[in-house]
């Protein structure tokens, strides 16, 4: 990534809007709770989350599983889905300006238990910079912004090729247009010059014919 590539990321990455939502709260078994977060359109977001374990000394029981959907405000492509886990994270680049849902359900378990969910969702400028989060913050999310302003200089590049081919284009007009109007210049002394002749030979043949008739 060269230096301008950088100044832009570094500019975008500023403008960002800066949100952090950390929480810790208990779901039972069967049920679903689906937590909301406003993001702006082009920003960065990252989000973790994990079963707490009753007992670190033994591993989580297989009644401690979790259901994870992470949905875009229309609801029509999932961002992230995970089936089945103790833990996971994610990371984006919101398309869209609008509520952002992250349901977290505990897999339906008899007898009922009681799960305690740890979830941490940032995004903005807390996504990228905090030092706890460069392995969420994934090298591809960061390509994707560095594609975006690849696009955006391709635009630009576009933009000036055909400013240049619109110039060009002037410079064939202005050259067909100085072109026609040497021949329309030619044509009108060539018509002149015929005009002039034809009243030549009409005056030599008025005065022909007048001095046969003797009138002059």
């Amino acid at each position: 990534m060269d230096l301008r590539m950088r100044s832009v990321l570094l500019l975008i990455l500023t403008v960002l809007p800066q949100r952090t939502l950390s929480m810790r709260y208990e779901l039972h078994s069967g049920q679903t709770k689906c937590i909301a977060e406003d993001i702006h359109a082009n920003s960065m977001t990252v989000g973790k989350y994990f079963i707490v374990n009753p007992n670190e000394d033994h591993p989580l029981p297989s009644s401690h599983k979790i259901i994870v959907k992470v949905m875009p405000p229309q609801g029509t492509v999932m961002m992230h889905e995970a089936d089945m886990v103790e833990s996971g994270q994610f990371s984006f680049t919101a398309s869209e300006t609008g509520n952002y849902y992250a349901c977290i359900s505990a897999v339906d378990h008899k007898p009922e238990t009681t799960l305690t969910i740890d979830f941490d969702w940032r995004s903005g400028v807390h996504s990228v910079h905090s030092k706890d989060w460069s392995k969420v913050a994934k090298k591809s999310q960061l390509v994707m912004m560095e594609l975006s302003v690849k696009r955006l200089f391709d635009t630009v590049e576009s933009i000036h090729e055909e400013m240049f081919y619109l110039r060009e284009r002037e410079e064939e007009m202005q050259g067909l247009n100085r072109s026609t109007n040497s021949k329309m210049a030619w044509l009108s002394f060539l018509s002149l010059g015929v005009c002039l002749s034809v009243a030549g030979l009409q005056f030599w043949h008025l005065k022909t014919f007048f001095e046969k008739k003797k009138l002059i």
